[in-house]
């Protein structure tokens, strides 16, 4: 017991769980906004997966790892549009459409990385993102090695959490943005585009779930291989119902999930020849989800979630 309390106490632990609620952050961010808007995005686990290769591959090819991002980003926001194509402007079912999306980027993915790397026997590698570290912060001792010594996107996937909640509850758009998940009659009202505003909070939402995903291939790892985002996608989606839409909320839920994996990595090593390592395994998902049912009862939804606008009509 007093072995497993001490890993709370090594620097090496609260730099780990930073490094993996990095790419949690920017996708429940991501869905985080599109809900906002009204529009369910289940297509996250395959955007963020296609946003991990493409990321990749265009640096793999020769490209920079900044403008990876950007790329992978630009894939992210074409999906968004493909989504909002079908259950914003058609009204079609935002469940069945977004297990679509997942499945066909996903399988694209797939195709295309084996598409333009046929002899690929192991993955490639590239160059990743290297940490950096913060000028004098950084020497502060235990502080300095576990939360300023970290890679330029984890920094990234920080700021933009106030970033997102100014935006959200500070300005002109963001008021738009989750007036169309609450009431978009009201806003068509106001004389603005609620399928506009909705197809732009999926769009950027999207490509903040694709720079999730490349952060994973380009700043956790090195390369691109099949099943990696492994559900990620899906514990994004549980993290923003866990927060009740808000930003702040997600990152300690996405904080309390990367805590959980990172621990159950180290407890394995303690345990590990007393308790089979897949019980550490599912430890994270499962105190996740049984935090997600806890908040989740007391949680006020967007009242026009999974709700299509037409317009001219009135409720």
């Amino acid at each position: 017991m007093l072995d497993v309390l001490e890993i709370f106490l090594t620097a090496g632990f609260w730099a780990a769980t930073l490094r993996i609620v990095s790419p949690l952050v920017f996708g429940t961010l991501g869905e985080l906004i599109c809900e906002r808007a009204g529009v369910l995005n289940l297509g996250i686990e395959g955007i963020m997966t296609m946003g991990a290769m493409c990321g990749w591959m265009w640096v793999y090819q020769g490209g920079d790892l900044w403008t990876g991002v950007l790329f992978a980003a630009l894939i992210g926001a074409l999906f968004g549009l493909l989504h909002s194509g079908f259950t914003v402007y058609l009204g079609l079912s935002q469940h069945v459409t977004g297990i679509g999306i997942t499945l066909v980027a996903s399988s694209l993915s797939y195709y295309i990385f084996r598409m333009l790397l046929p002899a690929a026997t192991t993955p490639p590698k590239i160059v990743p993102f290297q940490p950096v570290a913060v000028p004098l912060l950084s020497d502060i001792p235990f502080f300095g090695e576990a939360f300023f010594t970290q890679t330029p996107m984890t920094y990234l996937a920080l700021a933009i959490v106030p970033v997102v909640w100014y935006a959200l509850y500070r300005t002109p758009v963001g008021l738009a943005v989750r007036m169309a998940g609450e009431n978009p009659v009201a806003v068509e009202a106001q004389g603005i585009d609620v399928l506009a505003v909705r197809t732009g909070a999926v769009m950027v939402g999207s490509a903040l779930m694709a720079v999730g995903g490349a952060f994973i291939t380009m700043s956790a790892f090195d390369a691109f291989y099949f099943g990696m985002i492994s559900g990620r996608g899906w514990i994004c989606v549980a993290l923003v119902i866990f927060a009740s839409w808000r930003p702040g909320k997600a990152l300690l839920g996405a904080l309390l999930f990367a805590g959980l994996d990172a621990l159950q990595v180290r407890v394995q090593q303690v345990a590990g020849a007393f308790i089979p390592y897949q019980f550490f395994l599912m430890l994270p998902y499962l105190l996740s989800i049984t935090a997600m049912v806890v908040m989740a009862r007391r949680a006020r939804y967007p009242q026009a979630l999974l709700v299509p606008f037409r317009r001219g009509e009135r409720v």
